[in-house]
């Protein structure tokens, strides 16, 4: 059958959320290897890792 609503938010979930997370760790300035390891967790465990890397990974922004 067609691809329902629900189906079509997971996909696009599996692919989307990896990709945006490996930017987002490309665009910020880790200490040390951080952001080698946060990219080879994204990479081996896409969905997990990308949450993970959003909820605990990413570092605090600083406001002026």
């Amino acid at each position: 059958g067609a691809i329902g609503p629900l189906e079509l938010l997971l996909i696009l979930a599996t692919l989307l959320l990896p990709i945006l997370a490996i930017i987002s760790i490309l665009r910020t300035a880790f200490e040390g290897n951080r952001g080698i390891l946060w990219a080879i967790i994204v990479i081996l465990v896409p969905i997990i890792g990308s949450i993970l890397y959003f909820i605990v990974g990413r570092p605090p922004k600083v406001k002026p």
